[in-house]
């Protein structure tokens, strides 16, 4: 298991609108870009195996063209199709602050990153004592159905707070601002916060009843 000593300066980063992960969350990718399999044969070759996921940043000619903040991952998971793709599994590690683009030949970005302002990302399972799962829960279940989804409602249930939440931050169709908005949530209780306002807004957007869960 990854300690903050072991966390390195540097990592490679992978931009995909849309894709969120959050430290102990997994999430599956298919590899199909040459240089994103580049990318993942590098990674293999490390102790670490950290990989930079991050969103590309909407902004003006000339700024930055990524988000400051993402989350790296472990490569826990790896299969190769017969096709030459890999499949691949991230076990979320730490968010991260980019300090800067490191230059040099490989054809993917990498990046000067600190850890610092996460520290409790590595630390014990978080919960949320403010929450209200049955609202919570009524919520969700107005929000997939104004989507038209569907999900196992026993396995929710049985959650706990952080796998319940984060999973669903992960999960949800949400837009790539929002779901930069669930990752920099500075603690869980906000991220649900964040969460309930969005399917809120969703609900609102999609003409459904607007019952606000406090």
């Amino acid at each position: 298991m990854l300690k903050s000593c072991d966390l390195p300066e540097s990592i490679p980063l992978f931009p995909l609108p849309g894709a969120l992960l959050l430290p102990r969350g997994r999430l599956p990718l298919h590899i199909f870009e040459p240089r994103y399999l580049q990318m993942i044969e590098d990674c293999l070759k490390t102790r670490h195996r950290l990989i930079g996921m991050i969103q590309p940043c909407k902004c003006r000619a000339g700024g930055p063209s990524l988000c400051t903040i993402g989350c790296a991952g472990r490569l826990t998971g790896f299969s190769e199709t017969e096709d030459g793709r890999y499949m691949i599994t991230l076990s979320g590690i730490s968010r991260f602050r980019v300090t800067r683009e490191v230059g040099g030949f490989t054809p993917y970005i990498r990046a000067e990153v600190q850890w610092g302002d996460f520290e409790r990302d590595m630390g014990r399972v978080e919960h949320d004592t403010g929450f209200s799962r049955d609202r919570f829960m009524d919520l969700l279940s107005r929000y997939l159905t104004a989507q038209g989804l569907d999900t196992d409602w026993d396995s929710l249930k049985d959650a706990e707070d952080e796998l319940l939440i984060n999973s669903l931050s992960m999960l949800l169709p949400l837009e790539p601002e929002d779901k930069q908005a669930l990752l920099e949530a500075p603690c869980l209780s906000t991220r649900r916060e964040t969460l309930i306002t969005l399917m809120e807004f969703a609900l609102h957007g999609c003409g459904g009843p607007e019952e606000p869960l406090q």
